[in-house]
């Protein structure tokens, strides 16, 4: 009998493990269906024009390439040509510091400086506190432990200032989280390795650089260029929606997919498993690939294992919303000659962090005008969340109009709400995936996929749907899949 599969969940993740399946099946020898509660693909990829604004984008705008997962399933899918690199000319990133936006140091990435003289330039940290970031360089290693958080590590290695000025504004800006409890073993796992490796991080940034200089190839990031590492970042020309409308193409041709189909739960039955959809709709299949974040994926495994469902649970979430906006340039007084400014948390503001969307990428705005991305809530302001649009807009437009004195109407203006949508990596975080990992392993055919577990970004969300399609083809064929699939050599 053909086998059938089911895989919940119709975001990237979800179609990254359909389209792996149907890689390692011959046609005709799988049946798959594809279910989307929502009314569309690509969960929180999603791209529209707006007006003149030809790529709006409501969820993230760009890739890691360091992590090969996305770059190479773009080339499998016939994207290649469309991949974008950013804009070189506004290749910097802006903190605001006493209410003012200034430049993160060039060379600064994330926790380390790898120049010095731009460090000891900064107006962002005291000489006191450039003091203690130098006394980094003799402070010995500590011995490994279970897990530390990112702002015990940033404290023990570099002190509170950088901490509290530099480290969390960009932390936030990736993870909005609070790094008081966020992991760095399952974060930022590189700094601890230059710790262990190299003693001194800073030590291990500095010698990095060195060699990135040498090897330019490598597609590191290139001397000058502050805050996130954006030389090692890529779009696509028509926007991520490019992605999802892709691998629905594909998946479509040999697939049943299904928008509004919610499923309620997932139970067991002798020689597989069965979905049921709401409106009493069931489908028996041999294999599930749950590919949800964590809180729903306990509520549909609930009764296939209550210890699977609990260790879910216990993954904690934020909920960001985003203002959307074009303005003209002519009602911006700042240049805004960057990629963004983070807000760190002592500054008491109101928004997290700005995103000039059009001047990362080139073609997302029309000529005088500017695309902007302004995010509200996360970890450490859930109530602003809770705010009604209205709201929202208004004080997104009041801090615009004092951090950059931002006048005039905007071209148009737009909240998008994501509401427990970003996963935090508390302390204890791979431990708690261990265990998950340990649960669903006693459920073959079952497979859990998405952003809840071993990393957030686009890449990672690709990687843990192929993975979780090689587990269930694996599975269903009894033996070990033969042949690579995207990501198996990087373990």
């Amino acid at each position: 009998m053909t086998p059938r599969v089911v895989v919940v969940g119709g975001g990237l993740a979800g179609l990254a493990a359909a389209h792996r399946l149907l890689e390692l099946s011959a046609p005709g020898s799988l049946e798959l269906d594809v279910l989307e509660a929502g009314a569309r693909w690509g969960g929180a990829l999603h791209s529209e024009a707006i007006d003149a604004y030809p790529v709006v984008e409501h969820g993230a705008d760009m890739f890691l390439t360091e992590k090969p997962w996305a770059l190479e399933l773009c080339r499998r899918v016939g994207l290649e040509a469309e991949l974008v690199s950013l804009n070189d000319r506004y290749r910097r990133s802006l903190v605001l510091h006493q209410g003012k936006p200034v430049e993160v140091p060039a060379g600064f990435v994330l926790m380390a400086p790898s120049e010095l003289v731009p460090f000891l330039r900064t107006p962002l940290l005291s000489i006191a506190a450039k003091a203690r970031v130098a006394a980094e360089l003799v402070i010995p290693r500590r011995p490994p432990t279970d897990d530390e958080s990112i702002a015990s590590f940033v404290r023990r290695r570099f002190g509170s200032e950088l901490l509290d000025r530099i480290v969390q504004p960009l932390v936030g800006g990736i993870y909005t989280g609070d790094p008081e409890k966020l992991s760095l073993r399952a974060t930022l796992p590189r700094f601890l390795e230059m710790e262990a490796t190299a003693r001194s991080v800073t030590l291990a940034a500095w010698r990095r650089a060195k060699g990135e200089g040498r090897d330019a190839k490598k597609g590191t990031q290139p001397t000058g260029e502050s805050g996130a590492r954006y030389g090692m970042f890529v779009s696509l020309a028509r926007g991520m929606r490019s992605l999802i409308d892709a691998l629905k193409t594909r998946i479509e041709a040999r697939a049943r997919l299904r928008l509004r189909a919610k499923v309620e739960r997932i139970t067991k039955r002798d020689a597989g498993y069965r979905v049921e959809l709401a409106g009493s709709e069931a489908i028996d299949c041999d294999a599930v690939i749950v590919a949800l974040p964590a809180f729903a994926a306990a509520e549909l495994t609930r009764e296939l294992s209550a210890l699977l469902a609990r260790e879910l649970d216990r993954i904690p979430y934020a909920s960001t919303a985003m203002v959307l906006s074009g303005h003209s340039l002519a009602d911006v007084a700042h240049p805004l000659d960057a990629f963004g400014l983070v807000v760190p948390h002592v500054e008491k503001r109101k928004i997290l962090a700005v995103s000039f969307a059009s001047r990362k990428l080139e073609g997302r705005a029309p000529r005088g005008s500017v695309l902007l991305r302004t995010f509200v809530g996360g970890a450490m302001q859930p109530e602003l969340f809770e705010l009604s649009d209205a709201r929202i807009e208004g004080l997104v437009l009041a801090e615009l109009r004092a951090i950059f004195d931002v006048g005039g109407a905007p071209d148009f203006l737009r909240v998008v709400r994501w509401p427990r949508a970003m996963p935090q990596y508390h302390v204890g975080h791979l431990a708690l995936v261990d265990e998950i990992e340990k649960q669903w392993a006693s459920l073959p055919g079952l497979a859990l996929a998405g952003s809840a577990y071993r990393g957030v970004g686009i890449p990672d969300c690709v990687r843990s749907g192929e993975r979780a399609a090689e587990r269930v083809s694996s599975t269903l064929a009894n033996a070990p899949v033969f042949g690579r699939i995207a990501g198996d050599r990087y373990p």
